[in-house]
């Protein structure tokens, strides 16, 4: 039996159920393998006392330390997230946090190698405690926290060292691999690892009738994920303008809603893009279903679960040549990758709405992304560290 400590910041909860969803799903994936016992640890930073109980944190402070997830058992222990120094604390912080909680479950559950499925902080505080159980760590290289973290002047020390003194590594895409690679992270370590999409919940519908409820007249394009300014999705709001007969729904909440409703007040599209808020990651299936496109102009992703679970609706996907978009946009029928300016955007999106791909011929480049291939990789990887250690 192989015992897994799953290590995430990246994880939902009862405040946050869209948060982490696709580590959750992994993590679901590995716990039901018939050869592995596994416990989650899910650590949330909060800010000193009082900040910690006030705004957005408030409800991250009421979380239980410890519960069934989902059939997992899930630790949530809190780490000092200290305002203001742009992250350069946080791993030492987690490391203190972790330190006593792992020695007392250990005592239950002897675990044999811990995975990182997130970079930052977690990776740091990973090998931290890998050194001292006496066992192998994987870390799992994701998008933001290689591309952020990692270079960031107070913290890219720090993933880089993670890196390099990893057992083993995940990657999402080969691009990612490459990046890892270039930060000077060794390369023999360094897995492909790619997300996994349910082809059940995600896949073609009556385009026309999910259209007709949402009232959306001529076609529709749907951008998905968080309100921040790396999405892009004031590039797609921008290239509506040169799209008349199109309507945009836009996914997601954030601190850059108000720039966007702004943008959308001046440009005079008030009645052609809707900003949906966030939508409960088990309804996006239904509004995938009745895109003609989904566009979303990132800039940096590491392979985005938003383009595959497009694909498997049956929607094209119009995306910037970023991380791993060459990897899935392999086909005409598949999508565009575009420049990242509203001009390549509407080019892209026109050509993609001409194309009239069936809906059977673009899932196709979803079904190389399944959850079974993704748990059995994470198997034989943890699997393999394991082995070379005994």
């Amino acid at each position: 039996m192989l015992r897994v400590l799953m290590l995430s910041t990246l994880f939902p909860d009862a405040s946050r159920r869209n948060f982490g969803v696709f580590v959750e799903r992994q993590t679901l994936g590995l716990a039901a393998h018939p050869d592995v016992e596994l416990r989650v640890v899910a650590p949330v930073g909060l800010p000193p006392f009082p900040l910690s109980l006030r705004g957005r944190h408030a409800p991250l402070a009421k979380l239980p330390l410890g519960e069934q997830w989902k059939g997992v058992d899930v630790y949530r222990p809190r780490f000092l997230a200290m305002p203001g120094t742009a992250g350069r604390l946080f791993a030492a912080s987690l490391s203190r946090t972790l330190a006593p909680l792992l020695a007392n479950l250990r005592n239950d559950f002897p675990f044999d190698v811990i995975d990182a499925s997130f970079f930052f902080p977690d990776g740091p505080a990973a090998i931290a405690m890998g050194r001292r159980f006496g066992v192998p760590v994987s870390i799992k290289a994701r998008g933001s926290d290689i591309h952020y973290w990692g270079r960031a002047a107070a913290t890219a020390g720090q993933v880089r060292t993670a890196g390099k003194a990893a057992d083993g590594l995940l990657a999402v895409s080969e691009a990612m691999k490459h990046d890892m690679v270039a930060m000077g992270m060794p390369a023999d370590r360094i897995h492909v690892h790619r997300t996994g999409v349910d082809l059940g919940q995600f896949a073609p519908r009556d385009r026309g009738a999910a259209k007709a409820g949402l009232k959306v007249p001529g076609a529709l394009i749907v951008s998905t994920g968080a309100l921040i300014e790396r999405k892009g999705h004031d590039i797609v709001i921008e290239a509506m303008a040169a799209l008349p007969n199109a309507t945009l729904i836009v996914a997601g909440e954030g601190a850059y809603r108000p720039a966007l409703e702004a943008k959308i007040a001046a440009l005079g599209l008030g009645d052609r893009v809707r900003l949906l808020g966030a939508v409960p990651h088990g309804d996006m299936a239904a509004l995938l279903g009745a895109a003609d496109v989904m566009a979303l102009a990132s800039s940096s992703e590491g392979l985005a679960n938003a383009w595959v679970e497009a694909l498997a609706c049956g929607t094209p996907i119009v995306v910037p040549d970023v991380g791993g978009a060459s990897e899935v946009v392999t086909e005409r029928a598949y999508g565009r990758m575009v420049g990242r300016s509203p001009a390549g955007f509407a080019s892209g999106i026109t050509a993609v709405l001409g194309d009239h791909a069936p809906a059977a011929k673009v899932r196709e480049g979803a079904e190389r992304f399944t959850w079974e291939a993704n748990t059995a990789g994470l198997y034989a990887h943890l699997k393999e560290l394991v082995d070379a250690g005994e």
